[in-house]
């Protein structure tokens, strides 16, 4: 579902996704027919806890939050997608409604295919199996560990290390970010984010913030960041290093991104 109309039809120049991209031609051609490119616009609502799930969306680029609300109206996120993943793939387990509200938070352009014909590739090839077993192994590990952190670890580093997720996935160090979407990200009160935004500044983690715009350090962000983020990226890593185009993973190593 898309907040305040229909997703915008466009067209992509090159397959950026890793998961399009490893597909063999004649299993991509399972697929190539009824897919379209959509424009994914910032904050759009694209999916919607409790909702049909009525297409798979295959990211080139942008990223994107899953959250959870709660019935007091807070909100936290539990995973972030970008070009290395896909919304919607769990559909293929059976006629479930959507378990998570996935938010833009970057802006970008993907690939979308109706269910009934994802589901139908999805059974007749095996390499389309394959691919959706590697995003479910790396959506598990983002789930379970960041469990683990959201429960243990200081707000601070948390939020330092959502800063990064969001990060790996696109091309700059000047986050899309305003402070209300990092309140509805950490489940945390705007205040906490004001001070949280303000601690950052002073290491030097963060360079400037205008509204909608944080401009980051990478690597005093790392610094600042729990060790999550490089256990969860060194594990996604090994996840992926089963996939032949590896290189498409927009999991950078220590210092810099890597452009897929």
């Amino acid at each position: 579902m898309h907040r305040g109309g229909p997703l915008e039809v466009t067209r992509v120049g090159e397959i950026r996704n890793c998961l399009l991209a490893t597909l063999p031609p004649a299993d991509f051609d399972l697929l190539a027919p009824a897919l379209e490119t959509v424009a994914l616009d910032q904050d759009a609502v694209i999916a919607r806890e409790g909702d049909r799930v009525d297409h798979v969306l295959f990211p080139h680029s942008g990223a994107i939050s899953l959250m959870v609300g709660f019935a007091d109206g807070q909100t936290a996120a539990t995973a972030v997608v970008g070009r290395e993943g896909a919304i919607g793939t769990l559909s293929v387990f059976g006629p479930t409604p959507s378990a998570l509200t996935a938010v833009v938070r970057a802006a970008g352009l993907a690939s979308r295919i109706p269910a009934p014909r994802f589901h139908a590739a999805f059974s007749q090839s095996s390499a389309i199996r394959h691919a959706i077993q590697i995003h479910v192994r790396a959506m598990l590990v983002q789930l379970q560990r960041g469990g683990a952190c959201n429960a243990l670890h200081p707000v601070q580093a948390r939020m330092a290390r959502w800063l990064l997720h969001i990060r790996d996935r696109i091309d700059g160090d000047v986050l899309p970010l305003t402070q209300e979407a990092l309140s509805q990200i950490l489940g945390v009160r705007r205040t906490t984010v004001t001070l949280l935004m303000r601690n950052l500044r002073a290491s030097g983690a963060i360079r400037s913030e205008r509204r909608g715009h944080i401009e980051i350090d990478r690597l005093k962000l790392v610094a600042a960041a729990c060790e999550c983020h490089g256990t969860m990226r060194l594990e996604l890593e090994q996840v992926f290093s089963m996939n032949p185009t590896r290189s498409c993973v927009a999991v950078p190593s220590n210092g810099a991104g890597v452009s897929a």
